[in-house]
């Protein structure tokens, strides 16, 4: 294996307190291989991740042990775990919210090959070619917006609004160093080239773009009117449609470089103690059954999956999309280069940044009324 354990992205240590939780008895901040069950390391949602590890083991007997993230380091501090374990595994599965991390485990030499017996059906172009990582059910970038605040306005229709002088000062985006906007990113780079890229976060910049700690976040600031626009998940989205919040949302850069789409991934670690339990629930990870569950869910996740429908949500098969066409490999091998190079410097900017606090919308008040 390649020594990665001192390669950790964003430059963070090892999370110090993550969530151990095991489904049925019995938790450990230590998961060793026991008979009979799998140990799973999820940067998704507890609340997403938790049905569908008891449903397989009710169907398969297999207990599950479950190591999650927080929200404000989605994948990040998960996947420095596993980079630090290299030597010494614990886990046997890792679900990432999104593919790119689990290209990252390849290229450090840190998942195993395997080719899921469920793989048939899947959309295979979000997957690895070598059988590194399969990806399944998705969601999307989508622009949020408060309908209280932009009533009788145009709406955005691009990432590019966020940079545009009527939203100075009242647009929002996540941390770029961590979970779906930290792929996006990567995304950009890709697409809009470095300099391009470059110029995208500077104009951020210029116009007083807020940088929040997460997609949940931004959904929350949006819903209560601090801010008029901002760039989260299509999931954060549907919680706030649930919940009855003012606000809506548009599916950005339809008539140019499209959106993102952001399936999740699943990787059987390399020298898992309980590797066969990890196919088996790679497998079940990636059935028809889990996808519907997912589309279902609050998440109204995608299903990759011939012959599953698209959820109401989107308004359209999500074939009809367009995606950002980007190579999900090869934004892996930029990934931490990227975080370095640039990335890392524009969150300590913005972090410095003496803006101060959210000045109030005159319009804020009397919407929430």
């Amino acid at each position: 294996m390649k020594a990665a354990a001192s390669i950790l992205l964003a430059g963070l240590a090892i999370s110090a307190s993550p969530l151990f939780s095991g489904c049925g008895s019995g938790s450990s901040d230590h998961p060793r291989s026991q008979p009979g069950e799998v140990v799973v390391y999820s940067s998704v949602d507890d609340e997403y991740v938790r049905p569908i590890a008891e449903l397989f083991a009710k169907h398969a007997g297999i207990r599950v042990k479950l190591v999650l993230d927080t929200e404000e380091t989605k994948s990040t501090s998960i996947l420095n775990r596993l980079i630090a374990e290299a030597e010494r595994p614990r886990a046997d599965v890792f679900w990432s919210g999104d593919p790119v991390r689990a290209a990252v485990l390849k290229t450090h030499d840190l998942s195993a090959p395997y080719l899921p017996k469920q793989k048939a059906g899947l959309a295979t172009k979000y997957s690895d070619p070598d059988n590194h990582y399969v990806s399944f059910s998705a969601r999307i970038r989508v622009i949020i917006y408060n309908t209280n605040l932009l009533a009788g306005r145009a709406l955005p229709a691009s990432i590019h609004d966020l940079t545009d002088v009527r939203f100075r000062s009242r647009a929002c985006i996540a941390n770029p160093l961590y979970g779906t906007t930290s792929m996006h990113a990567a995304a950009l780079f890709q697409v809009l080239g470095d300099r391009g890229g470059r110029a995208w976060f500077e104009k951020l910049n210029a116009n007083g773009v807020k940088m929040l700690s997460s997609n949940g976040e931004v959904r929350r600031r949006v819903a209560a009117g601090d801010f008029d626009i901002g760039l989260t998940d299509s999931d954060d989205v549907n919680v706030a449609l649930r919940d009855g919040k003012p606000i809506n949302f548009v599916i950005p850069d339809q008539d140019s470089l499209g959106t993102l789409l952001i399936p999740n991934a699943a990787a059987l670690v390399r020298g898992a103690p309980n590797a066969q339990n990890g196919k088996a629930f790679i497998d079940f990870l990636i059935s028809q059954e889990v996808e519907q569950l997912l589309a279902r869910s609050e998440a109204v996740q995608i299903p990759l999956r011939e012959g599953l429908a698209t959820p109401p949500l989107f308004g359209r098969d999500w074939r009809q999309l367009r995606l950002m066409a980007v190579d999900y490999a090869k934004l892996a091998a930029g990934f931490e280069e990227l975080n370095k190079r640039f990335l890392e410097d524009w969150v300590r900017q913005q972090s410095g940044s003496s803006a101060g606090p959210v000045e109030a919308n005159p319009h804020t008040e009397a919407s929430r009324t």
